[in-house]
């Protein structure tokens, strides 16, 4: 299930666009994939992330994966309640477990990323 409001990545970040913020976080069949979520890191306040590029690592009982900025800019908010337990990822993916908040650098980049519908077919469920 893909929230249709938000925006997806290739790389399976969802993203909710707020005038100049972005939220991101991790999308439904990301966390299912990977299973059981047992450690985030996640970069600092203040720290820049660039569209493409690693901010953070996300390790489960199967694997480890880095996780790919879907937008360039300033991060403004880490959800320290997901560092501290990484599985509140897998139970609330779309909420709770939200990652970031990125003050956006270039509000454009965002009509590189996928609706719902896109996501959904990319994924081919």
């Amino acid at each position: 299930m893909n929230p249709e409001e938000l925006n997806y990545s290739e790389t399976h970040e969802w993203i909710k666009i707020d005038g100049k913020v972005a939220t991101l976080g991790l999308t439904d069949h990301a966390q299912s994939e990977l299973g059981d979520i047992v450690y985030l890191e996640l970069p600092g306040v203040g720290a820049e992330v660039t569209a493409g590029s690693e901010f953070g690592v996300v390790e489960s009982v199967k694997a480890a994966s880095d996780l790919y900025a879907p937008l360039s800019g300033k991060v403004v908010a880490v959800n320290d309640a997901a560092t501290q337990d990484p599985a509140l990822v897998n139970r609330d993916c779309y909420g709770e477990g939200w990652l970031v908040k990125v003050e956006l650098k270039d509000p454009s980049e965002v009509e590189n990323l996928k609706t719902a519908a896109e996501y959904k077919e990319f994924i081919g469920a």
